[in-house]
């Protein structure tokens, strides 16, 4: 049971992100996703605090994926702005 949830799930990410990325027309898409990233950076922070970074390592951990996704998304721009024509 527990691999047919994950099978979907993971089946399901796949498919809203192929959704997704056929919607970005130009790189300032991009930006305004990075932009929503770098706020819920911020969001995070202020939430670990409020909760004295007492999440079990979990806010950490959620803190860190976001800032991947933010480094991630930034070289996106960069590369569809160098593209772009």
């Amino acid at each position: 049971m527990k691999r047919l949830t994950s099978a979907f799930a993971l089946t399901l990410a796949f498919s809203t992100g192929a959704v997704l990325s056929a919607q970005v027309h130009d790189w300032h898409d991009l930006d305004a996703v990075h932009k929503h990233v770098i706020e819920s950076i911020h969001e995070m922070e202020r939430a670990r605090a409020a909760n004295h970074y007492d999440m079990q390592g979990h806010g950490a951990k959620a803190e860190d994926h976001l800032r991947a996704a933010e480094r991630e998304l930034g070289l996106a721009v960069d590369a569809s702005k160098a593209s772009a024509p």
